[in-house]
């Protein structure tokens, strides 16, 4: 299994930014990792996901907004978020899994996830 800590989160107002950052203990190479977010009410929706080779994937309801960034070294994953909305309030979770998998309930270790808040 892999250790995961997010850090990064915190309050902003509408518009404004954060950055998110995921640190994987050992070698997380070979393995997908992603953001996921929980909102109040709500299951897990994957937000990004990185898979081994690079290839990046964003939910529709994040792309022009979010970035992963590509140069993070291979146990990390920072997210960047800019243009936030209140709809974006939710408890972040980084995750890593085999696959980058759309479904929450196939991915393997997870974060204690970190909360953003959007006012």
């Amino acid at each position: 299994h892999v250790q995961l800590v997010e850090s990064g989160g915190g309050s902003a107002q509408t518009g404004g930014s954060l950055r998110l950052s995921c640190r994987a203990s050992g070698d997380s190479s070979t393995l997908c990792m992603a953001w996921f977010r929980q909102r109040v009410g709500a299951g897990r929706e994957r937000v990004a996901a990185r898979a081994s080779d690079g290839r990046i994937a964003y939910a529709d309801f994040v792309k022009g907004r979010f970035t992963v960034s590509p140069e993070t070294p291979k146990n990390t994953l920072d997210l960047q978020m800019n243009g936030l909305q209140s709809g974006d309030t939710a408890m972040y979770y980084c995750a890593t899994s085999l696959a980058c998998h759309t479904s929450a309930s196939m991915w393997d270790d997870w974060g204690q996830g970190t909360q953003v808040t959007v006012s």
